[in-house]
């Protein structure tokens, strides 16, 4: 996303963070400051934002909250959980939740027990209002599985799929790399569990604590 300043940046993935949360009153009641947000942002950043805010905004809360669960809980690929696209529910995943969590507690952002680390939600608070260098390289690490999201919120029509392709525009342009992982991952989806293979888990991580 070109012209947009460091602040921008910050701006658009956190009311994109925001807007992917579940659809609560204090979601709800936050919409009038999100609105006024975006309205700080060049049109190239904020115009897509600003249609799905709207959408929160004039839709019934009963219906926001069955949408929701039917958008996010309900497909395997519009899951809001990163590491998912690339590990599933393979054991594998539960090193890659606490490599992030670790780069969490490096700048000291805590998070609650019922939170996973890898919830997009998440890792945009951490880039917008922590550290937008090391947000930005959680994002770009997780970029295949951002991109299938998007597309799968796209293919479903969903105006989540706003917030994605404003968090997309806010990193570098995509490579042949990214573009066959996205391919592969459109294809065959988040892989099974490995039963029977048990990882190797580094003594200084086993028993860390968050």
């Amino acid at each position: 996303m070109t012209g947009l300043s460091a602040r921008d940046v910050a701006v658009v993935r956190q009311i994109a963070g925001f807007a992917l949360g579940y659809p609560d009153a204090e979601l709800l009641g936050r919409l009038p400051l999100l609105r006024s947000a975006v309205d700080t942002l060049p049109a190239s950043g904020g115009g897509a934002l600003g249609g799905l805010l709207d959408h929160l905004a004039r839709t019934p809360a009963e219906q926001l909250a069955a949408d929701y669960v039917a958008t996010f809980d309900l497909s395997r690929r519009r899951a809001l959980h990163l590491t998912y696209f690339t590990h599933g529910d393979t054991r594998k995943r539960g090193l890659a939740l606490l490599r992030i969590k670790q780069t969490y507690r490096r700048f000291g952002f805590v998070l609650d027990d019922a939170e996973l680390p890898d919830h997009l939600g998440v890792v945009l608070e951490f880039a917008a209002t922590v550290d937008a260098n090391a947000g930005a390289r959680l994002l770009l690490e997780h970029r295949a599985g951002l991109e299938l999201l998007g597309l799968a919120l796209a293919d479903a029509g969903s105006p989540y799929a706003a917030a994605v392709a404003a968090v997309s525009a806010t990193l570098p342009p995509l490579h042949g790399t990214v573009r066959e992982a996205v391919a592969r991952l459109a294809a065959e989806g988040p892989p099974g569990e490995e039963v029977g293979l048990d990882p190797f888990v580094p003594p200084e991580v086993s028993g860390a604590r968050r």
